[in-house]
């Protein structure tokens, strides 16, 4: 029997109906070959997809994870094993594993880079003799958005970037929709705990905090959003929830979600008032949202009390669980993203990657957005997928939207 690894892919990609409409043209015309591409991504089964999509389109790919806790083992054996695909990556790799790995990707100097947080792109723009190679490179996830944007800022970016975390085809569904299923399923894998009837804090209503908030709420729990942007703390509101501080919620919190791509967002001081035995998980990209670094130097012991849960016990007499050591909550201690869904995404950022190697010459050292016609083609081909038809413009409606004389 196949192994499981190779399972998960097939499962993957028999469920991925955008990726393999692009696969089929990708396999006939090639429109990556030569090209090398370096990827710091979750290592599961759908990024094994992506990966192969990339290489059946004629890139050399060199893979690594992005998070030390987010990789599927079986997957990685699969990719090497039956795909001959150069893959560094395991789960539970220490900080200096993480690094080495990432830097294991660029040993072959790369034309493309895609990326999930940042560090990849951090660590190439340190190499003068990969900057001046590279055509560009794709960012998945908004903490690196923010960190490409600050690097823009500064005048450090020193090749294109396309921010594929803020395409419509993206963030609309795989923040809002995957991250609120995903979360829920890491939360339940990790805990074995009733959601229904519990006080649960989201701290973050950007795409991702929506979608946990959302699907917390449709499993009754009654739900706190905490936010910094007044804007968007009206539209919580407004979408029924209730809206208070941090420090304030958690006294009265069962479970706390961070989803915000800042760090501190649950600082120590705030686990001192916290509520005895509150569960702690983070859905933001970096492990700095939950403040663990401190709760492992001021703690007075902790016990891992479930496969994924640790256990902290505070000078105060309070205790805190945190899930995964604060990192990823949805990978670390679940299955990611559905299916579905990432399809959507990688479809983005394989036809980006492909859009880059057309168009290298005239792009300049800065973010981009995803070329508006890339995020229509991912959103015609899904429509396709799923047999669902939309009208279209007739030639009246075309022309009055470009008139300005018809009125009243």
């Amino acid at each position: 029997m196949e192994n499981s690894g190779y399972l998960r892919l097939k499962w993957a990609r028999d469920h991925m109906g955008v990726s393999q409409k692009i696969r089929e043209r990708f396999l006939k015309e090639k429109p990556l070959k030569g090209i090398k591409i370096a990827m710091a991504l979750h290592v599961e089964a759908k990024t094994g997809i992506f990966a192969l999509l990339l290489k059946e389109g004629g890139a050399d790919v060199r893979l690594a994870s992005c998070n030390p806790l987010s990789s599927d083992d079986s997957v990685v054996e699969s990719l090497k094993n039956d795909y001959n695909m150069k893959v560094f990556a395991r789960k539970g790799e220490t900080e200096k594993e993480y690094y080495e790995n990432i830097e294991k990707t660029i040993d072959e100097i790369p034309d493309i880079i895609i990326d999930d947080g940042g560090d990849l792109t951090n660590l190439v723009s340190s190499k003068p003799e990969i900057v001046k190679n590279l055509m560009g490179g794709n960012e998945e996830t908004t903490t690196g958005v923010v960190r490409l944007k600050a690097m823009e800022r500064a005048g450090a970016l020193k090749f294109p970037m396309f921010d594929v975390n803020d395409a419509q085809m993206k963030h609309l569904f795989d923040n809002r929709y995957g991250s609120g299923q995903s979360a829920l399923d890491g939360f339940m894998n990790a805990t074995n705990i009733l959601i229904a009837g519990k006080h649960v804090i989201v701290a973050g209503y950007g795409w991702v905090g929506k979608g946990v908030a959302m699907r917390l709420k449709g499993m009754g729990a009654d739900v706190t959003v905490t936010e910094v942007d007044p804007v968007k703390a009206i539209e919580a509101v407004m979408d029924g929830f209730n809206v208070d501080t941090i420090n304030h919620a958690i006294r009265n919190a069962d479970i706390a979600f961070t989803a915000t791509g800042m760090k501190n967002v649950i600082s120590y001081d705030d686990m001192l008032a916290a509520k005895k035995g509150i569960i702690l998980g983070n859905v933001g990209h970096f492990n700095n949202e939950i403040a663990v670094d401190d709760l492992n130097r001021r703690s007075l012991g902790k016990t891992q009390v479930r496969n994924m849960v640790t256990e902290y016990r505070l000078e105060n007499g309070n205790t805190v669980n945190v899930i995964s050591d604060g990192r990823l909550l949805n990978l670390a201690s679940g299955q990611g993203h559905p299916v579905e869904i990432m399809d959507l995404s990688f479809s983005l950022q394989a036809l980006t990657a492909e859009y880059i190697a057309k168009n290298h010459e005239k792009l300049q050292n800065r973010v981009y957005p995803v070329p508006e016609e890339i995020d229509r083609q991912v959103a015609e081909i899904e429509l396709d997928v799923l047999n669902i038809k939309i009208d279209r413009l007739t030639d009246e409606q075309l022309k009055y939207m470009d008139s300005y004389t018809e009125g009243t």
